[in-house]
Parts: structure tokens; C-alpha cells; sequence
């Protein structure tokens, strides 16, 4: 457990963060700018955590609490997201390229200027949320359909 931890530019890239079978719990911790790559958070607790810039790429994600996150500028580019709670959560200017959000719930959250480029938002829960300029190419929306608006 770090709840309300500084993490601010830590490198956990490849870290195992898999506590138990809850997850590690993280909830408001201070991970901005962290390199987070490659590393694995299934089922962690990051609600309300700042994360603005913070690099996931690739980072397994599964089922994580993300509630009220500030994802703000955050790489989650060919990250898995899928059942995830990113309900209310900041991911303006997100690169969230290739991602896997399968199942996740959205609703409320702030996706402005994301990038969604071959992301893939099948049966994902997005009532709210605002996708004011982001970029969708190649993305599955959650009834099935792929778009090609920003190709």
C-alpha cells in the first residue's frame, strides 16, 4: 500500500505491483510524470491518483480503479485497460493509441484531444463522456463499429 504516496518521476518501469489478489493500493498517490511502462497494476486502486504525464505504455491494467484519476497528457498507448473504472477521469490529451478498453466504464470521463488511434472501446460504458476533438482512427467503438473520421 503507498496511499497518498509521492511517486512523482519514479521509475517503475516493469514493476509488479500486484500486492495481493486486491491489488496494490495506490488511491491519491502523487505518481506524476512516473515511467510506469510495461508495468503491472491488475485490479490496483488509483482512484483520484495524479497521473498527468505519467508513461503507461503497455502497462497491463486490468480491472484497476481509476476513478477521478488526473490522466491528463498520460501515455496508455497499447495499454490493457479492459474492465477498468475510469469513470470521471481526466485523460485530456491522452495518447491512448492502440489501448484496450474493453468493458471499461468511461461515463463522465474527460477524453478532449485524446489520441484513440486503433483503440478499442467494445461494450465500454461512455455516457458523458466528452470526446470534444479526439482523434479516432481505426477505433472500435463499444457497439462493434470502427471509425475512420481522423485517418
Amino acid at each position: 500500500a503507498c496511499e497518498e504516496c509521492d511517486l512523482r518521476g519514479a521509475d517503475l518501469e516493469r514493476a509488479d505491483l500486484r500486492a495481493n489478489l486486491a491489488g496494490a493500493d495506490l488511491h491519491l498517490a502523487y505518481l506524476r510524470e512516473a515511467n510506469l511502462r510495461e508495468a503491472i497494476l491488475t485490479k490496483a486502486n488509483l482512484a483520484g491518483a495524479d497521473l498527468r504525464g505519467a508513461v503507461l505504455g503497455v502497462a497491463f491494467l486490468p480491472l484497476a480503479d481509476l476513478r477521478e484519476a488526473d490522466l491528463e497528457r498520460a501515455d496508455l498507448s497499447h495499454a490493457s485497460l479492459r474492465g477498468a473504472n475510469l469513470g470521471g477521469t481526466d485523460l485530456d490529451e491522452a495518447d491512448l493509441t492502440e489501448a484496450d478498453l474493453t468493458e471499461a466504464d468511461l461515463e463522465r470521463a474527460d477524453l478532449r484531444e485524446a489520441n484513440l488511434t486503433g483503440a478499442v472501446l467494445r461494450d465500454a460504458k461512455i455516457d458523458f463522456a466528452d470526446f470534444t476533438k479526439a482523434k479516432f482512427c481505426n477505433t472500435v467503438m463499444p457497439d462493434g463499429q470502427r471509425i475512420f473520421k481522423d485517418c
